[in-house]
């Protein structure tokens, strides 16, 4: 069977990396990597998402901002794709992943950009090991390669966008009845992504799951539409019973998010799981006395003990109709009074390591009011 034809299966971007870069290999065995950067253009930050190098990837969790790399900002506005047949004359440059690259004993080049609707999504690479590679013959016969991974890259990308815009249209419909603004969701979400990025080492996480929980992170109260005002507006404590209703929407969320997946027929997503786990467990305490499941430890999924500790810490830092903001320093000091008790002590400690990246992101996606 054509690795092409496998692409048809189930599988991850990363196993549809390989399969489209063992079909290249088969006409082209010198094109040594094959790799996808995605574009922020919330942040203009160019971040690594995919990399096919044999020995593990070249560049991973790694990003930086495209005003910063003239080169790749000139491609991006002209949608052509570049040719370098001998990277040495990048060996002055002190980006980085260009030093990387160079590093990895790379020294020719194919990049072409991922337009799509006149919508710039990122870089689609290929790297040699050898100089003067990219005849026109040779980029002739990678240009239908690299316009299939981009087709799948943005293919699944702009699927995830709309089920984030129906989460959104939810929450809209509703008029967030909740304290929750889209301020909020966005620097929660970016601060899981601060988190995870810290943890991949430890917890080998490739970037395409980083960017999952950053995608899906935004999505996990869905649940509360579900709640009666009464609970959810309510300005005091709530009783037992209304406390049991109020928890409910960990699992009414879950089952919002697997009505949506049906509907919107996205089962067969790689890494819907991640957000189901987001959804359900993002409640739950390390020491198990959370909800819904009262799961303990390592029995949570990362992805809901990273979003949890993301979430905590906005809230705490975020002014709400029962409280004024709390600075960062008395956030993070709570953060701490809760690791290993409530929120994991490694999540806890990932985000504190990145506090001057928290506190950029608080200026950038500060509150509307607060502008």
């Amino acid at each position: 069977m054509s690795s092409l034809a496998r692409l048809d299966e189930r599988s991850s971007l990363s196993e549809k990396l390989l399969l489209v870069h063992d079909a290249i290999s088969a006409r082209l065995p010198f094109i040594h990597r094959a790799s996808v950067a995605i574009y922020d253009a919330q942040t203009d930050h160019l971040k690594t998402l995919l990399d096919s190098s044999a020995s593990g990837p070249t560049l991973s969790n790694y990003q930086a901002r495209l005003a910063e790399t003239p080169s790749l900002q000139e491609l991006a506005a002209s949608g052509s794709p570049r040719i370098v047949n001998d990277l040495a004359a990048f060996e002055d440059s002190e980006a980085p992943h260009t030093q990387r690259i160079l590093a990895s004993g790379f020294r020719s080049s194919y990049t072409m950009p991922m337009v799509f609707d006149r919508v710039f999504y990122g870089f689609v690479f290929f790297n040699s090991r050898d100089k003067n590679r990219f005849s026109g013959e040779v980029t002739a016969q990678l240009d239908p390669f690299a316009r299939l991974l981009a087709l799948m890259v943005v293919s699944e990308f702009r699927t995830l966008g709309r089920l984030s815009a129906a989460t959104r249209t939810l929450r809209h419909i509703t008029m967030r009845r909740d304290c929750e603004t889209g301020a909020h969701l966005e620097r929660m979400s970016r601060f899981a992504r601060l988190i995870a990025s810290e943890l991949a080492g430890f917890f080998r996480l490739n970037d395409e799951y980083i960017e999952h929980v950053f995608l899906f992170a935004p999505m996990h109260d869905i649940g509360k539409i579900a709640i009666p005002d009464s609970i959810l507006l309510k300005p005091g404590p709530l009783d037992a019973k209304e406390m049991a209703l109020m928890q409910s929407h960990a699992e009414k969320g879950l089952e919002i998010v697997d009505y949506m997946l049906n509907e919107f027929d996205l089962s067969h997503l790689v890494h819907v799981e991640v957000l189901r786990n987001i959804v359900r467990h993002h409640h739950e305490w390390v020491n198990g006395a959370g909800y819904p499941r009262g799961l303990r430890g390592s029995e949570i999924p990362l992805e809901a003990r990273i979003v949890a500790t993301a979430d905590v810490f906005d809230a705490l830092t975020s002014p709400r109709p029962y409280k004024p903001a709390w600075s960062n320093n008395e956030a993070f000091a709570e953060l701490r009074a809760q690791s290993g008790r409530k929120l994991d002590p490694l999540c806890v400690e990932a985000l504190v390591k990145h506090r001057d990246e928290v506190e950029a992101l608080q200026v950038q996606f500060c509150e509307p009011e607060l502008a």
